[in-house]
Parts: structure tokens; sequence; C-alpha cells
């Protein structure tokens, strides 16, 4: 009988109006993921466009939360919006950066740093001729 993980906690808390801050612990993989890929959707659902993920607290996750993530990095591009990762544990870092998501997908320190990358930001895509 296998052993019982750790259940997936995330808190979702919204620093603007437009932003979701999805606090994630435990482990994201196969097991888990369906779960967080909900959170997403509910926050996709309702309007949010800027996605920062704190990946603080995940000792380890697999291609299925990989997977969500760039799932959700490509839905917020089309709307306009985007997504960042904030604080990933020296492991999941490795696993960003030997698969090339973290070229893809901005890496922050803090939620501040990932806010001031989301103020950089255009607010919609620019007009044609101008």
């Amino acid at each position: 009988m296998p052993i019982a993980q750790d259940p997936l906690s995330v808190e979702v808390t919204l620093p603007r109006e437009d932003v979701a801050l999805l606090t994630v612990e435990g482990y994201l993989d196969v097991d888990t993921a369906t779960e967080f890929q909900h959170h997403l959707a509910n926050q996709l659902h309702h309007g949010r466009r800027h996605f920062l993920l704190d990946l603080s607290a995940v000792p380890f996750m697999d291609s299925s939360g990989m997977n969500i993530i760039l799932r959700v990095y490509q839905e917020a591009r089309e709307l306009p919006g985007s997504v960042h990762i904030i604080s990933p544990t020296p492991a999941v870092r490795r696993i960003l950066d030997l698969t090339g998501v973290s070229i893809t997908v901005p890496v922050s320190e803090s939620v501040d740093e990932a806010l001031e990358r989301v103020d950089g930001l255009p607010d919609t895509p620019a007009e044609p001729g101008s």
C-alpha cells in the first residue's frame, strides 16, 4: 500500500483586481496537478489576467505541473496577460531550467519583483499603424 503524500495546498490572494497570487504548498505532480489546474481555471474564469505562482513551498514538481504552468501561460498571453513563477525551491528551479520553462516563463525572487514585471507589461497589444 503506497504511503499517502501531503495533499496539495493552494492559497489564492488578489494583490490587484486582475492579478491572482497562487501560493502552492506540497508536491505538484500527476496526483495533484488537476487540483492546481482547477484553481488556475477558476481565476481565469473570474477575469484575472496575470498569475503569480509562488512555488517556494513545492519540494517536487513533475511534468504534470510544468504542463499546467505552460498551458496557463499560453492562455494568459492570449488575453493579454502573464504568468510569473516566484521563488521556486532549488529542485523545482533545476527542473524549470533543464526543461527550458524558466526561459519562457519569468522567474522572480519575490511577489514585489513579479508585480514590477507585471507593471512593465503593455496593457494591450499595439494598434496596427501606431
